[in-house]
């Protein structure tokens, strides 16, 4: 196997009832671990890039190449995605470059601008023959722009999806980006309706704060791709601190982030099981 499109693996998982982990790349160390997860598991991966994560290299193309080879080189399928795009051009930069598939998130704007700008963004992506996630419903965290109960209306993702023709739609369901506590309450219901009133697959955003049995529950009530972050940062860090506070006089950057990158790699392929709903385990 090697790079796919993320429209192979969220269709089939669509298809199949469950799960696939979208997890964000953040540095080479990042994207390593997130494919050893996927050779570990068994499991197929999306590797994500936000807009923040480009901007914090200098640009797209560095971090970009860099993962594209990596999934390139991989024995499973990996896709590579452009996660949280706000600005247009950054999409066509992704296109250019080589991902199978991106996201233009203008979740904060006007519905009518929203609508406007995905239509065109879209239209663009699949001229490219490229998979286009939208955002319909603030989901929030990060920046505090959040107002809390915001949810995605059934009637209006409906409408949403067939002005922009967008292939996967992220939606407000109760999670919350850059959580570090797995507290969010997720709804259900509302999952349900809009797995309903969709022919397009849903993206969860702010899977961090949400615990295993409810991600699990969620995938079930017809949530399929599912994106973490922030949880599997969080394992990375905490190896890297204690790696340190064993060997103050430690300088090889080598020698902590080797078992940082383990530590991702082992959370993220139990996570990729239990979206897979291959596991009973689950972890709060």
């Amino acid at each position: 196997m090697t790079l796919v499109s993320a429209r192979e693996l969220v269709t089939d998982a669509a298809t199949r009832g469950t799960g696939i982990g979208a997890f964000n790349v953040i540095h080479l160390e990042t994207a390593e671990g997130l494919v050893r997860a996927s050779v570990e598991s068994g499991l197929p991966v999306i590797l994500q890039i936000s807009q923040n994560c480009a901007d914090y290299h200098g640009g797209l193309e560095p971090i970009a190449l860099a993962t594209l080879a990596i999934a390139r080189r991989a024995v499973t399928p990996v896709a590579v995605h452009l996660d949280h795009a706000e600005r247009p051009e950054l999409v066509d930069e992704a296109i250019a470059l080589g991902f199978g598939s991106v996201m233009f998130d203008g979740g904060t704007l006007p519905y009518d601008e929203n609508v406007a700008i995905t239509a065109a963004v879209a239209e663009r992506a699949h001229a490219a023959g490229v998979y286009i996630e939208g955002e319909l419903g603030e989901v929030g965290g990060k920046d505090g722009a959040h107002a809390p109960g915001v949810r995605t209306d059934p009637d209006e993702a409906r409408a949403f999806v067939a002005a922009t023709g967008v292939d996967a739609l992220a939606v407000a369901v109760g999670s919350s980006h850059a959580m570090t506590d797995r507290t969010a309450s997720l709804d259900l219901d509302l999952i349900a309706r809009l797995h309903g009133a969709l022919d397009v697959p849903l993206v969860l955003h702010g899977s961090s704060g949400v615990a295993d049995a409810v991600i699990a529950d969620a995938v079930r009530a017809g949530m399929t791709k599912i994106n973490v972050s922030t949880h599997l940062n969080g394992f990375f860090t905490r190896a890297i601190r204690s790696t340190l506070d064993v060997d103050q006089k430690l300088v090889d950057s080598r020698k902590y982030l080797t078992p940082a990158r383990d530590a991702l790699a082992g959370e993220a392929a139990r996570m990729l099981r239990l979206f897979a709903l291959e596991t009973a385990e689950v972890a709060g």
